[in-house]
């Protein structure tokens, strides 16, 4: 039993940093994001523990881009609720969003270098905040997690179709937006 629970903390702290970014890139706010993830790992350890190991990964993942698309849920109600209670308010104005704050700082050396990496980084952020939610899951799915287009299937909930669907157009986006940093 103890082995178990080492097990899964050590898988928690695995994927809690990874996970973090890709629900602060969704939502664009560090403390919601940390709140989703922090949620998708207890739904992870209440009802899934006893999975085998091996089904964790893509298990996690669909919890974690469930609860992101119930943040959108939510996000969208709330945004009616305050535009019809106080229409004459742009509730949304002027609210910068730093998502870049907890990326890890390269390593020091050249600073021409670490300048062309800091914009590159940035517009990576920016360009993926354009394309679709759908499109954003498969592309971090596939590309930064590694999970196989069977297991993003699994944690997308759809075909593996949609997701070779998704990840193609996603790429393509991206190549078309970061053609300046990325030749």
């Amino acid at each position: 039993m103890r082995n178990d629970r080492l097990t899964m903390e050590q898988f928690l702290a695995s994927v809690e940093r990874r996970a973090f970014r890709m629900a602060q890139i969704a939502t664009g706010d560090s403390d919601e994001a940390l709140d989703i993830v922090q949620d998708a790992m207890l739904g992870l350890v209440a009802k899934y523990n006893r999975k085998p190991q091996a089904l964790w990964k893509p298990l996690f993942y669909r919890i974690l881009q469930n609860r992101i698309r119930d943040w959108y849920r939510r996000t969208k109600v709330r945004k009616r609720w305050r535009q019809w209670l106080n229409p004459d308010k742009n509730m949304d104005r002027d609210n910068p969003r730093d998502l870049l704050e907890n990326m890890a700082a390269p390593d020091a050396g050249n600073p021409d270098h670490l300048t062309l990496v800091g914009d590159a980084s940035k517009a990576l952020e920016a360009a993926l905040q354009k394309l679709t939610l759908r499109q954003q899951q498969a592309f971090l799915l596939r590309a930064w997690e590694g999970l196989s287009v069977a297991d993003t299937a699994l944690a997308m909930r759809c075909s593996a179709g949609s997701v070779k669907t998704h990840y193609a157009r996603a790429l393509k986006t991206l190549r078309d937006l970061l053609e300046d940093h990325w030749p």
